[in-house]
C-alpha cells in the first residue's frame, strides 16, 4: 500500500482505495432552450452532492450583444434574489490578431447585489455565434456557510470578431440552502442552447 501527496491511499496494484472519492460527474438534468425566456433548475439541488456543475453548450441569444447570467433561489424558485459579491476578469483576442488583453472587468462584478450575475457578456446572435462554459456551485445545501461558485465561459463577441474568455467567481451571501438556479439573457430570449446539470460524486 502506498500514499501519494495529499494523503491519498493506493492499494498494492496502484488502484485507488475504495474509500477515496472519485469526483465522478453524475448527469442529473438536461434542458434545451428554444426561444426560452429562461431556463430554471428547480429540482435535484439538495444535500445529495457537495457540488453541482452546470455545462453550457452553444448558448445562442435571440438579441445581438445580449448577456447571459444566472441567479439563485432559497425558496424553490419563487424568488431569484440571493445577495452576491463577485469578481470578474477576462482575456480576449480578435481574429485580426491586433487586439488582445487580460484585465479585471469591474463593470461586471457585484457587491452585495441581488441582481443576476452575468457570466457571458455581449454574445453575438448570428448563426455561427454563441457562448459555452462551465459553472460550479459548491455545497448549496449548507445552512452554515455562504455559497461559493466559480465559472469559466468563452463567447463569440461580435462587432470586432473577438473570442473572449470570462472568469467569474464569488459567493451567494446566504446561510440558507440554495435549491434552485435560473439562467437567462439580460435582453430577449435564449434562442438555442443546452444546459446540463451534474452532481459531483
Amino acid at each position: 500500500m502506498a500514499v501519494v501527496s495529499g494523503g491519498t491511499t493506493l492499494i498494492d496494484n496502484g488502484a485507488l482505495d475504495a474509500g477515496v472519492p472519485t469526483g465522478s460527474l453524475i448527469l442529473l438534468s438536461t434542458q434545451t432552450a428554444s426561444a426560452s425566456a429562461s431556463i430554471e433548475f428547480t429540482s435535484g439541488i439538495d444535500s445529495t452532492y457537495d457540488a453541482y456543475v452546470f455545462k453550457f453548450i452553444n448558448i445562442h441569444p435571440a438579441t445581438k450583444d445580449a448577456s447571459f447570467g444566472f441567479n439563485m433561489s432559497v425558496d424553490s424558485g419563487s424568488n431569484y434574489n440571493v445577495t452576491k459579491t463577485t469578481t470578474v476578469f477576462r482575456a480576449y483576442h480578435d481574429e485580426g490578431d491586433t487586439l488582445t488583453a487580460l484585465q479585471y472587468n469591474g463593470a461586471r462584478d457585484l457587491a452585495q447585489s441581488t441582481s443576476n450575475q452575468l457570466i457571458m457578456p455581449t454574445v453575438g446572435n448570428l448563426n455561427d455565434e454563441c457562448g459555452s462554459g462551465t459553472l460550479t456551485l459548491y455545497n448549496p445545501s449548507s445552512t452554515t456557510f455562504v455559497k461559493h461558485f466559480m465559472c469559466t465561459t468563452n463567447v463569440y463577441e461580435p462587432d470586432a470578431d473577438f473570442t473572449v474568455q470570462y472568469f467569474t467567481a464569488g459567493y451567494g451571501n446566504t446561510t440558507s440552502a440554495v435549491d434552485a438556479v435560473k439562467f437567462q439573457m439580460d435582453s430577449g430570449n435564449i434562442d438555442d442552447g443546452i444546459i446540463k446539470m451534474y452532481g459531483v460524486k
